[in-house]
Parts: C-alpha cells; sequence; structure tokens
C-alpha cells in the first residue's frame, strides 16, 4: 500500500468487463520530492470504489488485496484501488506533503507535538 494524493481521472470507451461502471482515478505517490525514493512507478491508476475526489489523499492498495476491496475473489484485470481516503496523518519527521490540503500539524503542547 501507499500513501497519495488523487491528481485526475481516466475515462475509457472501451475496456475489458471487469472495469465497467468502475470509476478510475489518476493517483500520484506522496512522498518528500527533495529525496529520492525506491524506484516507482507514479502515478498509478487506480479503482475507486468509495467516491474519492481530486486533491484528496488516498491509500491505494495493490494485487489482490485491491481485487478484494472491491468486492472481487482476487481474480479481476486491474491492480490497484482506493481502499481508504485520509483525514489526517500523525508521523513526526514526515514532510508536510504526506498531510492532507487543510489539515494543519498539530499545536505544540507541553513543548511536544
Amino acid at each position: 500500500m501507499f500513501l497519495g494524493r488523487v491528481v485526475g481521472q481516466v475515462w475509457a470507451t472501451k475496456e475489458v468487463d471487469d472495469l465497467r461502471g468502475k470509476r478510475l482515478l489518476v493517483i500520484e505517490a506522496v512522498d518528500d520530492l527533495n529525496e529520492q525514493g525506491a524506484p516507482k512507478v507514479t502515478p498509478v491508476i487506480a479503482v475507486d470504489p468509495l467516491g474519492a475526489d481530486i486533491g484528496e489523499h488516498v491509500i491505494v492498495a495493490f494485487g489482490k488485496a485491491a481485487r478484494v476491496a472491491c468486492g472481487g475473489d482476487g481474480d479481476l484485470a486491474f491492480e490497484a484501488a482506493i481502499v481508504g481516503i485520509v483525514d489526517d496523518v500523525h508521523a513526526p519527521g514526515a514532510p508536510e506533503s504526506w498531510r492532507p490540503a487543510g489539515v494543519r500539524a498539530p499545536e505544540s503542547v507541553g513543548g511536544k507535538a
């Protein structure tokens, strides 16, 4: 799984039966752009069973977990699916880009955040 941000939507007039009626979103991995991470494919096209909006942070699952999350038995023709819409992230020391837009880091209380 990875944390990502919805950056667009994809439509297809011709598609396999497994994709009919499914919303496809373009997801960009959320990470620190100043730091080189492990090689990855981004953006990712993911099935969206939850109704995420552009700009929202989401949790994306791959493989059988993604297919099962969309009501299948793991034998469907897609590799990624949105399995959560993120409200907030608490990860001390993580880049600010990990937090959803409009969500501010908690104010420090007693010297701790």
